[in-house]
């Protein structure tokens, strides 16, 4: 949401053909006289308050929409948008909807009040002569505007009895559309229409929850002094959703990476901004001091889930064999007066395989990161115990090695949360979500399969247990070979 200093300029700028090569319709709430009064009205009141900086005349919402939505008819879409907002926050709008040069970006400006029209003017009129100085600042005497020769110094002025000398044609500013709370609101309304009018469940968008265990990147205006600044943070940013993805998929709870945000982040930039006030170059030390606290709670679970492949044996296969055997042979008696009926897929019941092989594929990257760490981390320990004058060529060989296991680690972790993004999935939270969910219906569903069967004595076409056990043995025998190279690199560099 941007605050505009210069409605008139800016309602031109979006609304003219001349400045603007890809504009497709303009809509407006009210009349342009009401713009101009508005413009003013600010302008007086912020005069009056005595307020530095500059008047804030009114807001602008920029609405990104699907590329689809060139299909519809572009005022009807417009008109939709705009109303939507008066309806809901009794606003008067103006709007356009443009592409950009390279018609890549559809969108929508709007352009809101902050003030309602009052029904009748509201006038004061002066009880006695009233006195303003150049500033436009009422004063008590007229002494007070008078230059050495007794006349009233330019740009003061006076107000005889009886003339309106105040007339109020809006409302207070309503508060309420400077708050995050309203951001928010209209961020989730916005969302939900766009996802009533898309033609396919791909394009559908979601509003980011800031009370989620990710961190939000920042835009980046053209002329941004602070760009630089907000470019190094969001990089960070990014570090630390691409580890939030790790622990997900690691089996971190997702109550114990709220924890690690809440303190080593949320808890520690209040602290900071009500210390030293807003700091941003803070800001990088104390992602990466978080992300550090995450990489810590992932080890733990990695190293005591995969500490070796005979552990890793028995966790992805033995289990599954038992709870095979335990549906297969289950105490399921007939009941004499039962109809069963035949269990039918539910769509999560269908996309189950599908998910599991794409969980499957997050679990080998995964893995592979954590092999490649530990290698790092061997690989530290060594450079930091080779000493000695003759022992150069081998400290730049280790340094070599480090730096290039540092990119192979940033590459892999860069490339997790894309794994699922290729599949129509925004982040890992959202895949992993849905698998619990398909999970947790496709177990229910072969009991009920198994249990149709004890009563029926039929046999439905089988779900075959034993393809997805050989599937997950193919994950570990590949967990086995990627130890295997790790282990011959090492062995080399040792040589």
């Amino acid at each position: 949401m941007s605050k505009l200093t210069n409605l008139k300029g800016r309602i031109n700028y979006i609304s003219s053909h001349a400045r603007q090569e890809n504009l497709y319709a303009v809509y407006e709430t009210t009349d342009r006289k009401f713009w101009a009064e508005l413009a003013k009205c600010n302008q007086e009141e912020f005069k009056k308050s005595g307020t530095e900086g500059k008047c804030i005349e009114a807001r602008e919402l920029i609405i990104a929409l699907p590329e689809s939505f060139v299909d519809y008819e572009p005022e009807m879409l417009l008109k939709l948008f705009t109303d939507y907002f008066k309806q809901n926050y009794e606003a008067e709008c103006i709007s356009a909807l443009h592409h950009n040069k390279r018609k890549t970006n559809y969108h929508i400006h709007l352009i809101f009040s902050e003030r309602k029209l009052l029904d009748e003017p509201i006038e004061k009129t002066a009880t006695r002569n009233m006195f303003y100085d150049e500033k436009g600042k009422h004063v008590r005497t007229k002494k007070e505007i008078l230059d050495e020769n007794g006349k009233v110094r330019e740009g003061c002025k006076i107000i005889p009895k009886g003339e309106v000398y105040e007339r109020n044609l809006f409302t207070k500013k309503d508060n309420g559309f400077k708050s995050e709370i309203f951001l928010d609101e209209i961020k989730r309304f916005y969302t939900e229409l766009i996802n009533i009018y898309v033609k396919e469940e791909k394009e559908k968008l979601k509003v980011f929850d800031k009370n989620g265990v990710y961190l939000p990147t920042k835009k980046i205006g053209k002329h941004n002094p602070k760009s630089e600044q907000i470019k190094d943070g969001n990089e960070q940013r990014i570090i630390w959703n691409q580890t939030v993805d790790r622990a997900l998929v690691s089996g971190v709870p997702e109550v114990e990476i709220m924890e690690v945000k809440q303190k080593e982040i949320s808890s520690k930039i209040k602290t900071s901004i009500e210390v030293m006030g807003k700091e941003p170059k803070l800001l990088k030390g104390l992602i990466m001091f978080a992300v550090c606290a995450l990489e810590v709670l992932i080890n733990m679970v990695l190293k005591k889930t995969f500490g070796n492949a005979e552990k890793l044996m028995d966790f992805l296969g033995t289990g599954e064999e038992n709870s095979f055997e335990n549906i297969k042979n289950g105490m399921l008696v007939k009941e004499d007066g039962i109809i069963a009926e035949k269990p039918e897929k539910s769509n999560m019941v269908s996309k189950y395989p599908k998910l599991t092989e794409l969980y499957h594929k997050l679990e080998q990257q995964n893995e592979i990161i954590y092999l490649r760490e530990q290698c790092l981390t061997e690989t530290e320990k060594e450079l930091a115990a080779t000493k000695g004058m003759f022992q150069g060529k081998r400290r730049k060989e280790l340094q070599e090695r480090i730096e290039q296991l540092k990119v192979q680690i940033s590459d892999l972790k860069r490339y997790l949360p894309s794994i699922v993004q290729s599949h129509g999935y925004k982040i890992v939270k959202e895949f992993l979500n849905e698998y619990k969910v398909a999970k947790s219906e496709y177990g229910e569903y072969r009991t009920a399969v198994a249990k149709w069967e004890k009563l029926t004595g039929k046999k439905m076409e089988e779900e075959n247990f034993k393809t997805k056990l050989k599937q997950k043995r193919e994950v570990i025998k590949k967990w086995k070979n990627v130890q295997k190279s790790y282990q011959s690199e090492k062995d080399k560099d040792s040589r």
